[in-house]
């Protein structure tokens, strides 16, 4: 008998969900084996989008399962793994009920197969639906409490749209136009979800790459470079790097990652914007000279790409935040003592978690001698606002009806 033709994508998502799930690997990690036999790129991004929306929606899928089970399942019984997919595509992916069965029925056999299926169409034919805005996981809303929690979640609905950042701030109205965007901030274009990056206009001639809104105001927060030095730390995939470079300044890239630091040099090549990467550990690095900027993208829990990377919030807990804290202090330590005088440090995460934010900032006030150089309104896109601190907060929630953005934390100082 033939199998059903979207099955191995199915499998391919189940792998997806056990590895995040069961081992705590990021999608991206999983990706490799979990899709190694899965070669139609169409079919790899349906099933990234089986797993991505499963763990967006986990809580609420869940507690339509255990409404329809006159028992709980385990947490990774098959079952509730398979239903859970099963149940992402039928309400998030608008997948027909026939193929949610035919391709889903086949990842379990015997019992476990009968029980899925009589769960399914008896919330099938119960009309179950999923609430605005996904039900955040229980040590999440504990972590962060209820009240931020509540702001979030309704920016983590739908994966985010597309955000580009130009290399010539100077066409962003023009081109806004001629690709059918919206901006938000010079430099900036948004365009829809869905959209083919490398086929757009543009990319093979490097005028702009792809990046975040949120995560393009670090580095606007340091200005004009009119060729002075900056450090970019942490620097690959090199988003901040061009825009550094974009901006005027004679740029220093640093990463430890080869991989990731190949990955700016393709950026650079594309776009002809120019700087010097270096292979290194931030930790044990010594610079030449010192700087007039240093821009710290630190290693954090990532915990603000959550719209976007929804693993995040069931692999992370206090556990990792801590391991994030100690590295953090770490490298803002050393990049104080490579200011030059009247140099400025930006200090940024994509994080959610105020230990790693707002905490790390007051550390910063209070142990490494720099002066808080606030950062101003009139420095952020409409909408956004500073911390009575001068410190920059972003979440998932913020700018919602523009299509919303990352969560952030930034912070400024200025060295005597």
């Amino acid at each position: 008998m033939a199998l059903p033709p979207g099955l191995p994508v199915r499998r391919a998502a189940l792998r997806l969900l056990d590895a995040v799930l069961r081992r705590g690997e990021t999608l991206e990690q999983a990706e490799g084996p979990a899709l190694a036999d899965i070669r139609k790129a169409p079919d790899r991004a349906l099933a990234r989008a089986i797993a991505g929306e499963t763990l967006r929606w986990l809580t609420d899928l869940d507690g339509l399962i255990d409404s329809a089970t006159q028992q709980n399942l385990p947490d990774d019984a098959k079952a509730r793994m398979v239903l859970r997919l099963m149940l992402a595509q039928a309400l998030r992916l608008d997948t027909p009920p026939h193929a949610v069965i035919a391709t889903g029925l086949p990842l379990l056999s015997g019992g476990p197969r009968r029980l899925a299926h009589g769960v399914f169409s008896a919330l099938a034919k119960q009309g179950a639906s999923l609430p605005g805005a996904p039900t955040l996981p229980e040590r999440v809303i504990v972590r962060w409490g209820a009240d931020k929690a509540a702001v979030i979640a309704p920016g983590l609905a739908f994966p985010p749209e597309l955000d580009l950042a130009l290399k010539d701030a100077g066409e962003t109205q023009a081109r806004a136009v001629a690709m059918g965007g919206i901006s938000l901030a010079p430099g900036h274009i948004r365009l829809p979800r869905g959209t083919a990056v490398e086929s757009l206009a543009g990319f093979k001639a490097g005028d702009w790459w792809v990046q975040d809104l949120a995560a393009s105001l670090p580095a606007r927060l340091l200005g004009q470079g009119d060729g002075r030095s900056a450090l970019d730390l942490c620097a690959a995939p090199g988003g901040k790097t061009m825009q550094l470079a974009a901006a005027g300044w004679k740029v220093t890239a640093l990463d430890l990652s080869k991989r990731r630091l190949d990955l700016l040099k393709d950026n650079l090549k594309r776009t002809g914007l120019k700087a010097s990467p270096v292979r290194a550990d931030a930790l044990t690095w010594e610079p030449k000279h010192r700087f007039d900027a240093i821009l710290i993208d630190a290693p954090c829990t990532a915990t603000g790409t959550c719209r976007r990377h929804p693993d995040v919030l069931h692999r992370i807990g206090k556990g990792q935040v801590a391991e994030m804290v100690e590295l953090q202090r770490a490298l803002a330590a050393k990049a104080a003592g490579w200011l030059n005088p009247g140099g400025v440090l930006v200090y940024a995460v994509c994080s959610l978690e105020v230990e790693e934010g707002e905490e790390q900032a007051a550390w910063i006030d209070a142990n490494l001698g720099l002066t808080p150089a606030p950062i101003t309104a009139e420095e952020l896109p409409a909408g956004l606002a500073p911390t009575l601190e001068g410190w920059l907060r972003t979440h998932p929630g913020m700018l919602a009806d523009e299509g919303g953005l990352d969560g952030f934390f930034v912070g400024r100082w200025r060295k005597a």
